[in-house]
């Protein structure tokens, strides 16, 4: 973004320097004119000077400069919007105060529909004089309809037992937290609400930390393969995230649980090592990880088993000669 505004945006530069538009509409203007060869871009860039883009609010801000580089490439602009649709995808992220935010991004046409759906049924239900607010209703219609439950609450959840077992049972606990896979640290009061439904499957599950370290070691029921549940141990342990340094991906469970939670040698490379595996002997790592250390070169050495006083420790040599060590946290 920066480089574009110093070298093909410099008056929408200048109108962010002094403040006559935001860094979010600079942005825009930056995203909306990618497919512009420069010179097409300056063009763009010296109406957008001229367009009074200061006196405007950021939706017909942006709906301007998405006009003038519609303009300036029409052909490029289409075929630009043809090739986002097949980047359609559903996101999840964690969100403050035990939240998430799932985000579809889906073609105009679809998202307006989805919307006007929920709106639609929401006016509905608040004519029956349910006490929820209009933004409530949407969002556990949005939960109800995606996971086919009755109700939103009704959804099934696995709580792994990581804190004292008291600090589920003891309403007056409000110091101990867990942690939810995927989302991050849970205060055991939220993990009592989930565990109170009548509704949704629940269940709880023990599982072992070493009384040093705090990292995950064990869990029931055992399995020989990184599949099941001793996938799902390695998934716990590595906190859903890539052990590759510097790679925060997640890690592709359940749809890949055998290819990518394995031990650290190659796949192809232990087949007399099958019988007795544990989560001891394997990490957690991206489909991106998994086939490149496929590549030659690339060692990867369990150094500690977390059995002991040290967590579990990965060391990674790269074709380079470049040593990186992954350690699991608590």
């Amino acid at each position: 973004m920066a480089r574009a505004l110093a070298t093909d945006l410099p008056a929408t530069r200048a109108l962010l320097a002094t403040g006559r538009i935001s860094e979010q509409l600079a942005e825009k203007a930056v995203t909306l004119t990618s497919h512009l060869d420069p010179e097409q871009r300056r063009l763009v860039d010296k109406k957008v000077a001229d367009a009074g883009l200061d006196q405007q609010g950021q939706r017909e801000a942006g709906a301007t400069v998405k006009r003038l580089a519609c303009e300036a490439d029409p052909a490029g602009f289409t075929a630009r919007g043809r090739t986002a649709r097949g980047d359609r995808r559903v996101t999840l992220r964690p969100a403050p105060d035990t939240m998430s935010v799932l985000s579809g991004l889906l073609p105009v046409e679809q998202g307006v529909a989805c919307l006007a759906a929920l709106r639609s049924h929401t006016d509905s239900v608040i004519a029956t004089g349910d006490d929820r607010t209009r933004d409530q209703i949407m969002a556990d219609t949005l939960g109800e309809r995606v996971t086919g439950k009755a109700q939103a609450e009704d959804v099934d959840v696995e709580v792994g037992i990581l804190l004292p077992l008291d600090a589920l049972l003891d309403p007056d606990n409000t110091h101990t937290t867990g942690e939810l896979v995927g989302h991050g640290p849970l205060p055991a009061g939220i993990a009592r609400d989930l565990l109170a439904s009548t509704h949704g499957k629940r269940w709880w599950r023990r599982l072992f930390t070493h009384p040093t370290t705090g990292t995950l070691v064990g869990g029931d029921p055992k399995r020989r393969f990184f599949d099941g549940f001793l996938a799902h141990l390695i998934d716990l342990r590595d906190h859903g995230r890539c052990r590759d340094p510097y790679c925060d991906a997640p890690i592709p469970y359940p749809r890949a649980p055998l290819t990518h939670d394995q031990h650290p040698q190659s796949p192809r490379r232990r087949s007399d090592q099958r019988q007795g595996e544990h989560a001891d002997r394997g990490r957690g790592v991206c489909a991106r990880g998994n086939f490149v250390r496929e590549m030659p070169g690339w060692q990867i050495h369990t150094v500690h088993d977390g059995l002991g006083d040290q967590p579990h420790t990965v060391r990674t040599t790269t074709p380079t000669g470049h040593t990186y060590t992954s350690r699991a946290g608590p």
